[in-house]
């Protein structure tokens, strides 16, 4: 990867749907392993509202920390501090536009679904809504999950196969679980043999929470 002192800090930030400045809403999204902004910004014509802007910054070297999430979380430093630290800049950069935070999301596909559940986990408010397609916190079996503050019934949205050959089972649950318990209203689907992809139901869903967002 990357051996810049700050890694993401200078990616390029991808935006579609209306100008942020014009937008009443905003969903980021965060691409997985070996993926690109514009790959993410796919799902933009599925999840559209005419006053959603969509932002999708890209990660150094298509990868947000090098190891898998479940790796010590010191393996994948500084990486993955810096990743969450560009999520943190582009959620500011909403903010600083008029954007709400309950009309404030943030998703991901994969790597990136687990690094807007860890973003959203570390910095506890209300939120238009999470969406989490095949990921889940970061951390290996056992970290401790003290998170402070409250989601405030923010919706989320999890979304996985019960045989994903990157995302265990029994973390979606536990993701579920820690979410719930810091107040988010969670909605956790999972698809028998459906592997590491996402599926209309997954699309249908998030689609659903977009809309209850904008127009709620």
């Amino acid at each position: 990867m990357s051996t810049h002192a700050k890694p993401h800090e200078n990616g390029p930030l991808l935006a579609a749907g209306p100008a942020l400045e014009h937008a009443t809403g905003a969903l980021l999204l965060l691409h997985g392993r070996g993926a690109t902004a514009e790959s993410i910004l796919e799902l933009a014509p599925y999840l559209s509202h005419p006053d959603l802007a969509f932002l999708a910054p890209q990660a150094d070297d298509f990868t947000w920390y090098p190891y898998s999430f479940l790796s010590p979380t010191e393996r994948n430093e500084p990486y993955l501090s810096a990743a969450l630290a560009r999520v943190a800049a582009v959620v500011a950069r909403a903010e600083a536009a008029g954007i709400p935070p309950e009309r404030l999301i943030v998703g991901g596909f994969s790597q990136g679904a687990c690094l807007a559940a860890e973003f959203v986990a570390r910095h506890a408010r209300r939120y238009g809504g999470l969406i989490v397609l095949s990921g889940g916190l970061i951390g290996p079996p056992g970290t401790p999950r003290g998170y402070a503050g409250s989601l405030a019934a923010t919706p989320v949205f999890i979304g996985c196969s019960d045989r994903d050959p990157h995302i265990p089972v029994e973390r979606v649950r536990e993701t579920a679980e820690v979410l719930a318990r810091l107040g988010g209203q969670v909605d956790s689907r999972i698809y028998p043999g459906l592997g590491h992809t996402i599926n209309q139901d997954e699309i249908d869903a998030a689609a659903s929470l977009v809309a209850a967002a904008m127009d709620g």
